[in-house]
């Protein structure tokens, strides 16, 4: 079976492939030789659009991304004189953010009010909005049996209830003309014309199910999208045949696409994948290096059922395991008869981002990094260890022993799929400086580990079986968040590798994968018996916190009966 990559089996030459990842907050291509070597980078931001009256709020317009696409792509092939033709083969990876078009592909409006259905710029519902609570809590009430493969429990934060919402809120005749992609897939289709969905795409976000033949009627008919089923979900991906990650989509960029971004017409396209499954693929395969030394494992493809890639949480297995709260299993979503789930954290990145930002002494934070000519995470980090050492603390676990955080400020994915549950911070002082920042900074990220252990512990009570964590991507460089895994037993060690996002099919796509990764440093556990009784310690009581908010919420809420 011919996949886009395929041709890196031919041997090498002057061929190049364009890799596309459309995070949050920017679009981002690489340019990649036959062994992944990156030739070429470039990344251009995209805007979000917020409502200050809503908190909720997260949209994004497929036009802004698509002309980012075009910039870093044309940008890519001038910086590594590389011409088109020497390009043969492209693929996508982004959020499970909703794109909404009408039949002929025009983006439309997915903002409240009254312009919301026409033709618009403002076509993205991003994964991060959270509109879609009370549909959410409708479809939960169904007990359908696509409840089963995403832990349980739909977030608010995928597909369906999305549109559910833009139902409830859009005129008919305007609902009726729209159809609805998981963003990957409308890439592809914006790419190649071809109306084909992914199977990563419609079975972690939109409720197809492939081992009960995919869509489920009865569900969509049940939450008040029957149209879908008398239209034979025509608006939601018609087509009957789904595609695993890479198979070539239709005939490759169409004419428009291809002069849109400076490539050659017929390039293969090949099937999208969400960012999280991308992470996965360009980073799971990693060898890994210890004290500068190569291991000498070529990791098997049997192995791969042993590695998290974080912080999304996803991992693969030969097998379907159920895990409540956690999305999946999903078969067929990237490689051909393996199940995957995703355990995923609703903000880290953005969580300490914000914990940074918003913090009287951010200021001064930002004044000394520029100073030193040094980023605002080594100033933080030189400043704990004089804090530790004043202190005469062994660990900067000891230096915040009393200071706690919960870190669900945009409520929680996994393991506990419940979006409203809170952030909470306990161990408060009269301390606004640079010391009271940086010891924030320190227990923001414990918190993200210990969430993150929390996460692979009821993975694995279920049946998965992880030894280690797998990290690619801007996190990866935080050698402190890298440690504190390590350190928490989250895996039983942890792997720093940079994600290049391969994509094929089976055994050859595993070799593809472990060819073209670049090798990860590893981090193995370092914490002292002393630091390891407090990493315990705050380990329970982080559990415990999440019961409290629980009993406390439900107090409230009798309150209120």
């Amino acid at each position: 079976m011919e996949s886009v990559l395929g041709h890196l089996l031919d041997g090498p030459g002057a061929s190049y492939f364009i890799g596309i990842d459309v995070g949050t907050g920017s679009v981002r291509a690489g340019l990649v030789k036959h062994d992944g070597t990156l030739v070429a980078s470039s990344t251009e931001a995209t805007l979000t659009f917020r409502d200050p009256d809503d908190h909720r709020i997260f949209e994004q317009s497929t036009n802004n991304i698509w002309d980012g696409m075009c910039k870093t792509i044309r940008t890519c092939l001038a910086e590594a004189n590389v011409s088109p033709s020497a390009v043969k083969g492209i693929g996508f990876d982004a959020t499970c953010s909703l794109a909404v078009t009408d039949m002929n592909g025009d983006p439309v409006v997915v903002t409240k009010g009254d312009n919301i259905g026409e033709i618009g710029d403002r076509n993205i519902i991003l994964w991060a909005d959270h509109r879609a609570e009370h549909e959410a809590e409708l479809i939960n009430s169904t007990g359908s049996v696509v409840l089963d493969y995403v832990g349980g429990t739909m977030s608010l934060e995928m597909e369906i209830p999305k549109t559910l919402w833009l139902k409830n809120h859009m005129k008919h005749d305007r609902f009726a003309r729209c159809q609805f992609f998981d963003l990957p897939d409308f890439l592809t289709y914006r790419a190649t014309g071809t109306n084909i969905r992914s199977c990563c795409s419609l079975t972690c976000k939109c409720s197809y199910v492939p081992t009960k033949n995919g869509w489920q009627a009865d569900f969509f008919q049940n939450i008040g999208l029957g149209e879908f089923v008398e239209n034979s979900y025509a608006q939601i991906g018609a087509h009957k045949k789904v595609l695993t990650a890479g198979l070539p989509v239709g005939s490759g960029l169409s004419k428009r696409a291809a002069e849109e971004l400076g490539l050659v017409e017929g390039t293969p396209v090949g099937s999208g994948v969400i960012d999280a499954y991308a992470g996965w693929l360009g980073t799971i395969a990693a060898r890994y290096k210890l004290n500068g030394k190569l291991s000498d494992e070529i990791p098997s493809l049997m192995e791969s059922r042993h590695r998290l890639a974080a912080v999304a949480g996803t991992t693969q297995s030969p097998e379907g395991v159920f895990v409540n709260g956690v999305w999946g299993p999903y078969k067929d979503a990237v490689f051909p008869g393996w199940w995957m789930n995703e355990g995923g954290q609703s903000s880290t990145g953005q969580l300490i981002d914000f914990m940074i930002t918003t913090h009287p002494a951010y200021p001064r934070l930002t004044e000394l990094a520029a100073l030193q000519k040094i980023n605002i995470h080594e100033v933080l980090q030189a400043e704990l260890e004089k804090l530790r050492v004043e202190a005469g603390a062994e660990s900067l676990t000891e230096l915040t022993k009393d200071m706690h955080l919960y870190p669900d400020l945009h409520g929680n994915r996994s393991p506990i799929a419940d979006s409203h549950m809170r952030g909470s911070i306990m161990g408060l002082a009269l301390d606004d400086g640079l010391s009271d920042l940086a010891r924030k900074f320190n227990v923001t990220l414990e918190a993200i580990a210990l969430q993150t252990r929390h996460i692979v512990d009821e993975m694995n009570a279920k049946g998965h079986a992880i030894r280690a964590i797998y990290m690619s991507g801007g996190q990866a460089k935080n050698k402190m968040l890298m440690q504190l895994f390590a350190n928490t037993d989250a895996g039983r060690f942890a792997v720093e590798a940079q994600a290049v996002g391969p994509e094929g099919q089976g055994e050859a796509l595993w070799k593809i994968m472990v060819e073209m990764t670049p090798p990860g440093t590893m981090i193995p556990p370092a914490a002292s018996a002393r630091e390891k009784k407090l990493l315990e310690a705050k380990y329970k009581i982080f559990r415990e916190t999440i019961e409290i908010q629980k009993r406390w919420r439900k107090e409230i809420e009798e309150a209120l009966q």
